[in-house]
């Protein structure tokens, strides 16, 4: 399982293969809100992201 700081590095990485910037928006409940080009990602905040959820959030930044 990544930790956060990765999965957001990651998400980070594939924004900039895109020509975007990972923007923090604010602190949700459980999640940190990024923006990528307009579009809000939700990030868990916890020591431990699940693999899939992390796959998941990064190609989401990766296709549009």
């Amino acid at each position: 399982m990544p930790e956060a700081a990765e999965a957001t590095g990651a998400l980070r990485k594939a924004a900039a293969d895109k020509g975007a910037t990972l923007v923090f928006v604010r602190h949700g409940g459980r999640h940190g809100i990024y923006s990528v080009n307009g579009f809000r990602y939700a990030v868990p905040r916890r020591a431990d992201i699940a693999e899939p959820t992390a796959r998941r959030i990064i190609k989401e930044v990766e296709d549009r």
